[in-house]
């Protein structure tokens, strides 16, 4: 038997110039891809700036409004709240927590030198949203006394003062820090001992939150 030759058939110059707008649809559609994922991404990196502009935006005026109203909190509302991962105790006495004691697990920024050290305390406390201050006594803030007051007063007032100072450094700031509440313990030190609430005196730094 004699073999057939199968020979491809010779395309018509019609199914070339289909073949050829095929081609160049195939590589517009592609370019139109291309500027459409370039559109895409453009959208994604606006969003995403004003989404950052929008969360700065919202860290000022919360910082502001911390600035303008710092609340207190009592011994008694804060001794079972006190171990929660996102509460840091500020102890802003100067020498007298070495001698006195303090507030286990309590980080110490010392008041004379709290504004100097203001960007390690915001270091150290990362991932806390709710710092709590207090001093000796941690009574009313130097805006609410009379001039003649004040220099009797400076020990009283350490804990609210530089809760406000850290308050108008974060409204300062921009870039967004956890932080969302600012306290001042009630009475201070002096009250939470006074009441029989456990204090500790380890010389440990950072303290280990050992209470005696």
């Amino acid at each position: 038997m004699k073999k057939v030759s199968q020979t491809q058939p010779s395309k018509s110059n019609d199914q070339i110039i289909v073949k050829e707008e095929n081609r160049i649809l195939h590589f517009k559609g592609n370019k139109k891809n291309k500027e459409k994922n370039r559109k895409i991404q453009s959208l994604v990196l606006f969003r995403s700036g004003q989404e950052k502009g929008e969360q700065r935006n919202r860290a000022k005026i919360l910082a502001k409004r911390m600035a303008q109203t710092i609340s207190y909190i009592t011994g008694s509302q804060l001794l079972p709240l006190k171990r929660l991962p996102n509460i840091a105790i500020i102890d802003v006495r100067d020498d007298e927590r070495s001698y006195d004691g303090h507030i286990a697990g309590s980080l110490h920024y010392a008041s004379g030198t709290f504004t100097d050290k203001i960007s390690n305390l915001i270091q150290d406390v990362k991932g806390k949203d709710t710092l709590v201050f207090h001093c000796a006594l941690s009574q009313c803030s130097f805006c609410t006394l009379p001039p003649a007051c004040i220099q009797l007063s400076i020990h009283r007032v350490r804990g609210p003062t530089c809760a406000r100072r850290l308050a108008h450094h974060l409204e300062e700031l921009k870039e967004e820090t956890g932080i969302k509440n600012i306290l001042v313990l009630e009475r201070g030190f002096n009250g939470w001992e006074a009441s029989g609430r456990p204090v500790c005196r380890c010389t440990d730094i950072p303290c280990k939150g050992e209470s005696a």
